[in-house]
């Protein structure tokens, strides 16, 4: 099912998520980091539960199933965002579909390097989180966005994500979300092979 939100001419996209979904009741408390290991370089993001319970318990559960281990950064906007978290393999995607959690409240701002889950409406929150590139993505406050981490090591790295496809489809010429879900990496490797993706993600000692 294809959700997004609309903010002026560009929409967020969401979407789905590897094994069964976690309860999400059971937030995380504790701070926590997780390495990504992608095609551009080495980012680290710390996760802090205090800013949003839910949204940290659902992140660490997603990352110890696996789920964006070659996941591609399909939406890349140079000074707004790169967003990620549609699995490769879609039977892996549709059993995360309907995993929707509850909102946490927005006790951070969506500043320059945070890391969000992004939404389609109230509740609507899956597997999909966007790095914001910027502060003026403060705007995204008063819509529900609400961050559960930073990053503390790679924004440059994220800065050097493959952002030539532009928005997705249907506003842009990038890849069309419904299809990701769909037909997963094949789709993706063979209509926009430069994207940068996730070789892995894993909770950092």
């Amino acid at each position: 099912m294809n959700r997004f939100i609309r903010m002026g001419s560009l929409a967020l996209l969401l979407g789905a998520c590897s094994t069964a979904p976690a309860d999400p009741a059971k937030a995380a408390t504790a701070e926590f980091k997780v390495r990504f290991s992608t095609s551009a370089g080495e980012v680290v993001v710390r996760v802090l539960p205090d800013w949003a319970p839910l949204g940290a318990a659902r992140f660490r559960a997603l990352v110890e199933s696996g789920f964006y281990d070659g996941a591609r950064f399909f939406r890349v906007l140079p000074g707004f965002v790169a967003q990620v978290g549609i699995n490769g393999d879609p039977a892996v995607t549709r059993k995360w579909d309907k995993s929707e959690i509850q909102d946490d409240p927005v006790r951070q701002s969506n500043t320059r390097g945070r890391v969000t889950f992004a939404t389609g409406g109230p509740n609507t929150r899956t597997t999909q989180i966007f790095f914001n590139y910027s502060d003026k993505n403060a705007r995204l406050d008063s819509k529900g966005f609400s961050p559960f981490g930073e990053v503390v090591e790679g924004m440059d790295v994220l800065e050097r994500l493959y952002s030539g496809y532009g928005e997705g489809a249907p506003q842009g010429r990038g890849p069309d979300q419904d299809r990701i879900e769909k037909e997963g990496n094949a789709y993706l490797e063979r209509d926009f092979p430069k994207l940068d993706y996730i070789k892995t993600a894993r909770i950092a000692p």
